[in-house]
């Protein structure tokens, strides 16, 4: 039986080691510190994961570490995006085949497909694999925009059950609940506690990925409690930490604050460099503002 995708899904981080390599060990770790934290879902090879920096024996290797390591206790979703519809099929059930739960699908980013061929890239994908597809909406990066009337249109296929909005226009998560019903279930990409209050079911966050535990909080007394005051002043305290790894620091700016953790993830690809040197001290102050260690 399927898995239904609700709550504060990180989009992890891929750690390297000293030599540039993914770090298995240290995904398996971090992982674990996801779970234990209490976040409710997974999603290796996201933009966050830098999957269009990964070979295909490291997408299949982060995959398969982060399926096992998870072994069933939280849903995995396994980014298989790309601009050759034919590879999304084949990275779409190459995850299928190692035991994830559903795929996250950012349309292709560079031909600027017309509503037509998007349908068409959905629903051959979709037609491929049993397991269930989330679109992921982000105009800034993907050069194509996914507005709530074409959601709908997605929405028409079979296994299109998720949708990751990223954009700062919040009122699309409402537009897309109005038109799509239940045949669409609405995470925010960048607005998580927005989001929840025009009534998404989940949050594909970046944050997450240093603060688990509080966010999937923020999810719970929103969504399942209807505490909005109490959330509303769990997600403004913290609102800086959100911010510091939004925008184009979401890679290097994340990976810098789980250094300062204790957690050794390795610095970005190129083109991505690290942080320079006076970023740090900021963080190291957020760090420990919130008090925040890999581990605990």
């Amino acid at each position: 039986m399927a898995k239904i995708f609700r709550g504060t899904y990180t989009v992890m981080i891929t750690p390297f080691d000293a030599s540039g390599a993914v770090d298995a060990k240290g995904l398996r770790d971090f992982t674990e510190w996801q779970i234990t934290q209490g976040i409710h879902g997974l999603i290796p090879l996201g933009s966050t994961g830098e999957f269009l920096s990964l070979s295909d024996d490291e997408k299949m290797q982060v995959a398969e570490t982060v399926i096992r390591a998870a072994a069933g206790r939280v849903p995995i979703l396994i980014g298989t995006g790309a601009e050759d519809t034919r590879e999304v099929v084949r990275l779409s059930r190459q995850a299928e085949s190692l035991g994830a739960d559903g795929v996250m699908i950012i349309p292709p980013f560079y031909s600027t497909p017309t509503e037509d061929e998007l349908y068409h890239h959905y629903k051959t994908v979709a037609d491929a694999i049993s397991i269930p597809i989330m679109i992921y909406n982000n105009p800034a990066t993907a050069n194509v925009d996914l507005k709530p009337e074409t959601v709908a249109r997605l929405a028409t296929i079979d296994g299109c059950n998720y949708i990751k909005e990223s954009t700062l226009e919040v009122t699309r998560v409402r537009d897309i609940i109005r038109l799509c019903g239940d045949r669409m279930s609405v995470f925010g990409g960048i607005l998580g506690f927005e989001s929840f209050v025009e009534g998404a079911q989940g949050w594909v966050a970046v944050a997450s990925n240093v603060a688990p535990k509080p966010l999937a909080r923020l999810f719970e007394l929103v969504v399942d409690e209807d505490k909005i005051q109490e959330a509303r002043e769990l997600y403004l305290r913290w609102l800086p930490l959100i911010e510091a790894v939004g925008g184009h620091r979401y890679v290097a700016g994340t990976k810098s604050l789980l250094h300062h953790m204790g957690f050794q993830a390795g610095p970005p690809r190129p083109p991505r460099l690290p942080l320079p040197r006076e970023s740090h001290d900021a963080l190291r102050n957020l760090v420990e503002r919130f008090d925040l260690r890999f581990g605990h």
